[in-house]
């Protein structure tokens, strides 16, 4: 029998056609380097930024609850990737070195416009 038929010999037919929305999205990888957005087009004309590189961030103090802006001198460790942190290219969960000490990022960055972090003692 050819290939992608049923045992009987008949055709399989796709119960509809491939729609953009059902595709996947471009894979952004945010690198540790000047500060650099991109404003993109969403659904229904919405715009939303995405990061590109960055090298600030909004660092969390668990016990002052007070969130201070600091420079993201190195990545230490990604969990997910140990390459990546290598590459110091910024992700959820990567321990990242900054001014105020070593923090954790919480957020997404290559989905949006900033670098959210807390401080990891």
């Amino acid at each position: 029998m050819g290939y992608g038929r049923k045992i009987t010999g008949g055709k399989y037919h796709k119960l509809r056609k491939k729609v953009k929305s059902s595709l996947p999205g471009i894979e952004r990888k945010v690198k540790l380097r000047e500060t650099k957005q991109k404003v993109l087009r969403g659904r229904g004309g919405n715009k939303r930024s995405v990061l590109l590189t960055a090298n600030t961030v909004n660092v969390m103090d668990s016990k002052t609850k007070i969130a201070k802006k600091t420079k993201i001198t190195n990545v230490l460790e990604t969990p997910s990737n140990r390459f990546l942190a290598r590459q110091n290219i910024l992700t959820k969960g990567a321990v990242i070195e900054t001014e105020l000490g070593k923090a954790k990022i919480t957020n997404r960055p290559s989905q949006e416009g900033s670098v959210q972090a807390v401080l990891v003692e």
